[in-house]
């Protein structure tokens, strides 16, 4: 590995901690990614000839400190600034940092920056571009892609969204244990909003699809904080069980395969086994909550050596129980699928019915309508739900994926015309 391959591993790695840490000493988003930005640009050109520091993570937050207090003095903003000597003692200065750094409340710094971007005054959209612009660090033109927007667009959005939370007035003070706990519920979820972006993008769109394994890499940096929460060890095993199957989700031509069409020889079995090893030990918690019970139905579908194999009957039961701890139109709709496999799709199409007015403007809802109205032979029904789930597409893999059932359909009654 060069040292330039080294160096930026460990400024990716940092990145959460230290801007966490000089967010909450300078208390503006803005000074705080320009003095982390300023720290790497130094890591660039000292790191190579003298070597990594004994923390680089220490090493980065005093550098940072010191430069952002440089340019806020330039700027005459700040009214009080710590004591000379603070700042200007550099012998033992990151030696006594890094000691500091464990019993100093970093979980807190980490989980204050997650929150900044999931605050919720922002709309989905703004969270995950400001998440990934802020913790993981990708560029602007990186996420502009990804959204298929313009960057002067993707800019103005983020900029937006630091004005909003400037303005929110977010507080900084370390938060007690009833916050933490809402907090970390926000950031998981917001985790779960960028994996959801990526996962939908699938093969058809690379730069969106790279957001699963953003996910995914926070969820692991989540996890590391906070290592007792079952519901963060599920999130991230049901992040895992889901990635798994990604090289199966796709054919060649980009189109979707559904789940119980894919070759499961390409699931990657050691996500697999990590995710369910993570699933078992947030289990022997007994505290249930729903990415735990997502993450049990995930964990049923992989451990199925065949479709024919699904415990469908044990997955209809968690959706039940996940509609209880989080009562949704969505898990009614998926725990349709379930049923309609138990029950027939006669049942499904009953559970689903009163959902129209909810899910009208839902993709999976009349993509799932259509599939089990052909079903049940009613083609004409079908494909007036098949066409209102293309129009609903947001990806051309989708769209051609119901397409397909179309061509089914047409084909089916060509059959039966001829008979």
């Amino acid at each position: 590995m060069t040292d330039l391959a080294w160096i930026d591993i460990a400024l990716t790695n940092a990145r959460p901690q230290v801007l966490g840490a000089l967010l909450r000493y300078f208390r503006n988003l803005d000074t705080a990614e320009e003095a982390f930005q300023e720290a790497c640009l130094r890591a660039l050109k000292a790191w190579p000839d003298k070597g990594p520091p004994r923390d680089p993570i220490a090493w980065l937050i005093f550098v940072g400190r010191n430069s952002g207090i440089d340019t806020v003095r330039k700027q005459a903003k700040l009214q009080s600034l710590p004591d000379e000597e603070a700042i200007s003692d550099t012998e033992d200065a990151e030696s006594d940092l890094a000691e500091r750094l464990d019993g100093s409340g970093y979980r807190d710094d980490i989980l204050r920056l997650l929150f900044i971007c999931c605050h919720p005054d922002l709309p989905a959209t703004q969270q995950i571009a400001l998440a990934l612009r802020i913790v993981s660090g990708l560029s602007v033109q990186q996420i502009a892609r990804a959204f298929l927007v313009s960057d002067s667009a993707m800019e103005q959005r983020i900029t937006r969204a630091k004005a909003r939370v400037a303005a929110a007035g977010v507080p900084f003070e370390t938060p007690g244990a009833v916050e933490r706990s809402e907090r970390l519920a926000l950031v998981s979820a917001m985790i779960y909003l960028i994996y959801n972006e990526g996962y939908s993008a699938g093969g058809t769109h690379r730069e969106a699809a790279a957001f699963a394994d953003e996910a995914i890499r926070l969820g692991r940096l989540l996890l590391r904080i906070f290592p007792a929460e079952p519901e963060t060890m599920a999130l991230l095993a049901l992040m895992l069980l889901q990635q798994s199957r990604k090289a199966a989700r796709f054919d060649a031509d980009g189109q979707i395969i559904l789940l119980e069409e894919q070759d499961r020889s390409l699931w990657d079995r050691t996500s697999i086994d990590e995710a369910l090893a993570l699933l078992d030990k947030a289990i022997r918690h007994r505290r249930p909550g729903p990415y735990q019970v997502q993450a049990a139905i995930a964990a049923l579908h992989s451990r199925a050596k065949r479709a024919a194999d699904t415990d469908w009957a044990e997955i209809d039961l968690l959706y039940q129980m996940l509609e209880r701890l989080t009562p949704s139109p969505v898990v009614t709709l998926n725990r349709a699928v379930a049923l309609s496999k138990l029950k027939g799709p006669e049942a499904a199409l009953a559970l689903i019915a009163p959902l129209e007015t909810q899910l009208g403007g839902y993709f999976y809802f009349h993509g799932v309508t259509g599939g089990l109205l052909a079903q049940l032979g009613r083609p004409q029904e079908a494909r007036i739900a098949f066409d209102r789930a293309i129009a609903l597409a947001r990806s051309p893999a989708e769209a051609t994926h119901i397409r397909h059932q179309l061509d089914r359909l047409s084909a089916d009654a060509v059959a039966a015309a001829a008979k």
